[in-house]
């Protein structure tokens, strides 16, 4: 099965549990404002790629992931952009007896995406903003695909990793975090809430692409600002790390 890609990297160790072989996927839908990799936005950017190809070379890990109780993550852009093609790609890491993660926005069709959930044993799940207004200005796109997604998962119970990006002027906002709080203390099967404080390393690449990049003014958030979204997610008891 043939699909579109951005890049691999073969030892990752944030993207999922151990040592993971990590596929970035070509293609997304969102157009989130701080994007570290907006390379990856436009499917014809992407390189070709073979899933018979992609699992001769990520068995050459398949120690290294064991060991560490790691695997194999898919990432992008939004891998559900091609369902068809991380399917059989999971589906081939099964058959290798690999953990299988995915990464995504949520922004994806249930439908679609059902059939690909068989062979995935765990999503990281950014849930970008809990505000729609502020989700909407943020990325593009509107926020409730991604809390129907999250329910989704839950019914289905997959373990979630859940990604919540802090940018200050942006997400901060306490109460919309306390909303999202609530939200996500009704899940059963949250293992992992991660605050990533928001960052500029990826500014250039916008500047490189002719793309207007609006955070320039932008403060990364302080260790006091993240702390108080942390207290407000311990809260509720959810597993911060």
């Amino acid at each position: 099965m043939k699909g579109k890609i951005h890049s691999i990297e073969t030892c990752g160790t944030v993207d999922g549990p151990g040592i993971r072989y990590i596929v970035f996927t070509q293609g997304c839908p969102l157009r989130c404002k701080y994007c570290h990799n907006p390379d990856t936005w436009k499917m014809q950017d992407g390189q070709d790629a073979d899933t018979e190809d992609l699992i001769q070379d990520i068995v050459k890990y398949k120690s290294f992931m064991q060991f560490s109780k790691g695997g194999v993550t898919i990432s992008g852009g939004e891998p559900f952009l091609q369902p068809e093609f991380i399917k059989d790609l999971l589906e081939k890491c099964k058959a290798n007896n690999l953990h299988t993660a995915i990464d995504t926005s949520g922004f994806v069709s249930i439908e679609k995406a059902d059939p690909v959930l068989d062979f995935v044993d765990l999503v990281l799940l950014d849930i970008k903003c809990y505000n729609p207004e502020s989700f909407k200005t943020l990325t593009g796109v509107p926020l409730e695909p991604t809390l129907q997604f999250a329910q989704h998962l839950a019914k289905r119970n997959i373990p979630i990793w859940l990604r919540y990006v802090l940018v200050p002027g942006l997400t901060d906002v306490q109460e919309d975090i306390e909303q999202l709080a609530k939200f996500l203390a009704t899940f059963p099967n949250i293992e992992r809430l991660d605050i990533l404080p928001f960052h500029k390393m990826g500014e250039y690449k916008w500047e490189q692409l002719g793309y207007t990049y609006e955070l320039t003014d932008t403060l990364e958030p302080t260790q006091v600002e993240v702390n108080k979204a942390r207290e407000i997610f311990l809260k509720y008891n959810l597993p911060v790390h």
